[in-house]
C-alpha cells in the first residue's frame, strides 16, 4: 500500500552508469523549474562528501535529510547512478514513498562498452543494472505502483515524444524548449569531468557514432557481465513508457 504520510516535490532519476542520465539532467536544468542536484548518493560514497543545495553531506543519511529539506522549499530533481550500493536509501521506506522515483535504461552491451572505455578495471557489480532493479523493486513495494521507466534509445530516437510522456507520467509540464541547450562543461560536472565530456559537447539528445556492442560480444569477461545484467534490463524495458 502506498505511503501517503509524506509527499515531497523531489523527482529522482536513477540510472546504471553510461545510460545517458546526464543528458536528461541537462534537459532538466534547462527547464529552470527544479533545483537540480547532481549524483548526491554516488558522490558521497566516492568522495566522502557532496554539496546538496547549500549544505555539505557526509553520508547517505545526510543526503536524504538535505533532499527532504530542499524539497520542503522548492521542487528538486536529482539524478544518480548505481555503480554503488545504497543501503540507507533502501532502508528509508518513507523517502522511497515520498519522492517520485523514475528510471532510465540503455542496452547493457552499449552501457558496458562505454563504461569499460573509461574504466578498464570495471567490475561486474558497478555496471549497475542489478542495483538499479533493486531500487526499482523497493519503490514498487513501498508505493504499490510501477515506477516510471524510460529507455534512452527512445529518448534519442523520439526525444519530444519520450520527454512528453515522462512529464505526463510524473505530473510536470512538458517544456519543448528545454530539449536543446548550449554545449559546455557545467561546474557540477568538473570533478568527474571525464564521465560527462560527451554530454558537454552536445546541444540536445544525440546518438554517438558507435555503440561498442561488438567489443562486448568479443570479450568473454565483458560478455559475462552483459549476460548477468541483461535480465534486469529486460524487466525494466518491459514496463518502460512507449513514446
Amino acid at each position: 500500500m502506498e505511503n501517503t504520510s509524506e509527499r515531497i516535490p523531489v523527482l529522482a532519476l536513477w540510472s546504471a552508469p553510461r545510460c545517458r542520465s546526464t543528458a536528461f539532467a541537462r534537459m532538466m536544468t534547462e527547464r529552470g523549474d527544479h533545483a537540480v542536484v547532481h549524483e548526491p548518493f554516488s558522490r558521497v560514497v566516492d568522495f566522502g562528501e557532496v554539496e546538496v543545495g547549500d549544505r555539505v553531506a557526509h553520508n547517505e543519511q545526510d543526503v536524504l535529510a538535505q533532499l527532504r529539506a530542499m524539497g520542503s522549499r522548492e521542487p528538486v530533481f536529482f539524478k544518480d547512478t548505481t555503480d554503488f550500493h545504497y543501503p540507507a536509501l533502501l532502508a528509508d521506506e518513507a523517502f522511497l514513498a515520498a519522492a517520485t522515483h523514475t528510471f532510465i535504461i540503455r542496452d547493457p552491451a552499449e552501457a558496458i562498452a562505454s563504461h569499460h572505455a573509461l574504466n578498464p578495471e570495471l567490475g561486474r557489480d558497478e555496471i549497475g543494472f542489478a542495483r538499479l532493479y533493486e531500487i526499482f523493486t523497493a519503490v514498487q513495494a513501498v508505493t504499490g505502483r510501477t515506477p516510471v521507466v524510460i529507455d534512452s534509445d527512445d529518448l534519442l530516437d523520439h526525444p519530444a515524444e519520450t520527454v512528453r510522456a515522462y512529464c505526463e507520467a510524473v505530473g510536470i509540464p512538458f517544456r519543448p524548449e528545454a530539449l536543446s541547450w548550449r554545449p559546455g562543461m557545467r561546474s557540477e560536472w568538473q570533478s568527474t569531468s571525464k564521465w560527462h565530456r560527451a554530454t558537454s559537447e552536445t546541444s540536445g539528445f544525440a546518438r554517438s557514432r558507435a555503440d561498442g556492442a561488438e567489443t562486448v560480444e568479443a570479450d568473454p569477461v565483458l560478455r559475462a557481465f552483459r549476460d548477468h545484467h541483461q535480465p534486469y534490463y529486460e524487466k525494466l524495458r518491459a514496463v518502460a513508457l512507449r513514446p
